[in-house]
């Protein structure tokens, strides 16, 4: 493996980022020189190695080598970055990296304590609410000081339903408690049945009030459990007790796998009656600054609250609330003036998180910065992409470096400088096949060159509906009693900017009253070294049967995750050495040589093909292979979303944002529908590949299915033959429906902002 390393670059050369013999992933040998102090965007079809180049060996390198100016008792405490595979990165400064993973954070983390906005809410209430209720901490609903005492600052309560937790005409032993970590035979289990508290034999209905309220609120003592190796004393805790403190107090509504699944089914939420919602105390909720409490604020739009803070004239109060204005127009700017800042952060799209996310640097006097953005344009209203490149401008004349990687034409526009790589995904991708000025770019002969110079046209014949769904009186967050007719046997675009109602029209109140539709939603697909493409698709399970079929072997032989796995490297392929503070280094495991098997499982094969050979084959080659009609329907998928070059074993992991979100429409594509919602299904996906997946949509629609669209991407509403527009604003500026017909229709319709940015784009392109 050859590593990144320090070189001496000229004294003369020091105004670009160098790379030289760049190899992560699919790039092959790749030499770059980056200008600095300049917007330079990275373009190229999706899997083309844009990430690869700009996230897996720039932006890693930056913070490799920033962390290394930490001492050691620091730098073991921050993430390790293995130093990328290149012969030299030179020049770097350190980097900012904004990217699409939404933001973490619970039921405690809102969009006011993402940006710290609220702290300095709290600052402000804490010097100028009358009463006082104290320090700042006082006002915080994540301090036992602020919080309200009985949903502890969640704003809501989660009460289990008791006739669904426990099964009255059973004993303990024949497991009364239905609740999963309650099983009959588990410890759990025991600090009941076999306590002596209770009778194991006796049925619930047969209980008395004294020896239910045991059962289920008891506490402040121990018992003895019996185990195989010997007797425990443990703290005794009732049913209710133990279930409220390890999953209702931490995170209502939350869990995986069995124990999430009954959460959803045992219990029900619901506003907190002590604080209506508003999270805090009685003491925090009464001090007021011009009548309104804390809580009143951060539930304003951000765009009313500006407003409000902005009348503040207090000598004490208004350098407090100018710091909090600052950042509110930032807000603003990136046109989220429509959230409020007790907008918990798991509600949030993909790209409303990351605009937050930039929020956070555009206060920053730092220059001399790189700024690394993946797709900031997602989510993006066309009316709203020009701020954006406006922050991205403002960036680079303060003395940074900014580099993004996008498809949007406007954003490319705007480009000083732009590296188009490919020509084409995965494997035939991972070289640069443009490198210059935009200019330059209107003349070269690569797929985005070409896509940019293409002239638009509206669908001149839509399709003919063959009826209509109804959405009746829809109320949901900002829409306002709406009720509008989706047509059926046709694509149908909803449309509008960002926050004027379309997802919570499409995927919350459309899908809850026809339940039967097939939603594909802005949610990330999971990715590890353990799984595949075979995997997600689940096509995997056959393909071990039929070698264990073949071979008569037991399946699990066929799994680097069950028995067939290397017993070196944990069926991984790589071993990762933990150095400490220092970088990790991950190298090929000796023992299997990657492949991640044991030898003797390489020993079976199925059409002369052994597990390992089956794994490396493209999905395009495998469909070809294997004769079984469930694992031919699987791989169809992926070719049908143009991943037909991705091979079998590839790790999720290391898949482009815009081949995760293929991925996940190639698995839901696995279950037959006739209505279809995507939401922004164009998040990652370079031009042609949109061209691609218009092609799937028509297939769709041809086959008799009706398929609607949630989007902003004007060459999918071009394309559309029906088209429902949100409006006009946002927040509670939208939620009205301001147009509906066809692309052609809304063209000419004067009163919309998608109609105006339409109309631009059916203009000349660069």
């Amino acid at each position: 493996m050859v590593l990144a390393k320090i070189s001496e670059t000229p004294a003369g050369d020091r105004q670009d980022i160098v790379v030289t013999g760049a190899r992560e992933n699919n790039l092959k040998d790749v030499s770059l020189r980056i200008p600095k102090e300049r917007l330079t965007v990275f373009t190229g079809v999706s899997g083309s190695g844009k990430s690869s180049m700009v996230f897996a060996t720039i932006a890693v390198e930056a913070q490799r080598q920033l962390n290394e100016t930490f001492p050691a008792f620091v730098r073991n405490r921050l993430p390790g970055h293995e130093r990328p595979q290149a012969e030299v990165i030179d020049n770097l400064s350190a980097a900012v990296v904004v990217d699409q993973r939404p933001p973490t954070g619970n039921s405690r983390s809102t969009v006011g304590t993402m940006t710290e906005i609220h702290p300095i809410l709290r600052v402000l209430f804490s010097r100028h609410g009358t009463p006082s209720a104290g320090p700042s901490t006082a006002y915080s609903f994540n301090d036992p000081q602020g919080m309200c005492p009985e949903c502890d600052g969640l704003g809501r309560i989660v009460r289990l339903d008791m006739s669904r937790l426990l099964d009255e005409e059973r004993s303990l032993r024949e497991g009364a408690i239905r609740f999963p970590s309650f099983a009959v035979g588990t410890a759990t289990w025991q600090l009941y049945a076999e306590s002596g508290l209770f009778d194991p034999d006796k049925p619930l209905r047969d209980y008395t009030e004294s020896e239910r309220e045991l059962l289920l609120h008891g506490g402040g003592f121990r018992v003895q459990r019996a185990s195989r190796r010997g007797v425990y004393q443990n703290e005794y805790e009732g049913v209710v007790r133990r279930i409220e403190r390890l999953h209702l107090k931490r995170e209502p509504g939350a869990g995986k796998g069995r124990i999430g699944e009954a959460l959803r089914e045992m219990t029900s939420a619901g506003t907190c009656p002590a604080c209506r919602g508003a999270r805090l105390n009685p003491a925090a909720l009464a001090s007021r600054i011009d009548g309104r409490s804390i809580a009143d604020l951060s539930a304003m739009e951000i765009g009313d609250l500006i407003a409000v803070l902005e009348r503040l004239d207090d000598p004490v109060a208004a350098p407090v609330a100018a710091a909090a204005l600052a950042g509110l127009r930032r807000i603003e700017a990136v046109g989220l003036g429509y959230l409020s800042l007790d907008r918990e952060t798991s509600t949030l799209s993909g790209g409303e998180g990351q605009r937050l996310k930039t929020v956070r640097h555009l206060g920053s006097s730092l220059t001399g910065m790189t700024y690394i953005f993946d797709e900031p344009s997602v989510g993006l209203h066309p009316r709203d992409v020009h701020r954006l490149g406006d922050l991205l401008l403002a960036l680079r004349d303060k003395g940074n470096t900014v580099l993004v990687v996008e498809h949007d034409r406007d954003i490319i526009a705007l480009a000083d400088h732009v590296i188009d790589m490919g020509p084409g995904a995965g494997a035939d991708g991972g070289q640069v096949v443009f490198e210059g000025p935009l200019a330059a770019l209107r003349d070269a002969d690569t797929v985005t060159a070409r896509t940019l110079r293409r002239r638009p046209a509206v669908k001149a014949v839509p399709r003919t509906p063959t009826g209509a769904l109804t959405v009746r009186a829809a109320t949901l967050h900002n829409l306002r009693d709406l009720t509008v007719a989706v047509p059926t046997g046709v694509l149908t675009a909803v449309t509008g900017v960002a926050g004027s109602g379309k997802s919570t029209l499409m995927s919350r109140v459309f899908t809850a009253q026809h339940p039967s539709a097939i939603v594909i939603d802005q949610s990330a697909v999971g990715g590890s070294s353990r799984s595949t493409p075979a995997t997600y698709v689940d096509v995997m399970d056959t393909v071990r049967a039929l070698f264990a079929a073949a071979n008569r072997v037991e399946a699990g032989l066929f799994s680097f995750n069950s028995i067939g796995g290397c017993p070196a490297c944990q069926g991984r392929g790589l071993i990762e050495t933990d150095l400490a503070f220092m970088d990790p280094v991950t190298t090929v495991c000796e023992a299997c040589e990657g492949r991640r098997y044991r030898p003797e499982v390489l020993g079976y094969t199925l059409g002369g093909r052994d597990i390992v050979e089956v794994l490396a084959m493209t999905a395009d080659e495998a469909f070809g292979f294997f004769e079984d009609a469930s694992v031919s329907r699987g791989l169809a998928t992926l070719r049908e979303v143009g991943l037909g070059y991705l091979t079998l074993g590839r790790p999720l992991a290391t898949l482009s944002g815009g081949e995760r979100q293929r991925l996940k429409l190639a698995r839901e594509l696995r279950d037959t529908g006739q209505v279809y919602v995507f939401d922004e299904p164009t998040t990652g996906l370079h031009m042609a590949d949109v061209d691609m997946l218009l092609a799937l949509l028509d297939r769709l629609v041809d086959g008799g299915n009706t398929v609607i669209v949630v989007e902003h991407d004007l060459d999918v509403i071009r394309h559309a033959d029906w088209v429902i527009d949100l409006g006009p604003g946002a927040g509670r500026n939208g939620g009205r429906v301001v147009f509906e017909g066809t692309p052609a229709g809304l063209a000419a319709d004067g009163r919309s902002h998608t109609a105006e940015y339409l109309r631009r784009d059916l203009g000349p392109r660069i």
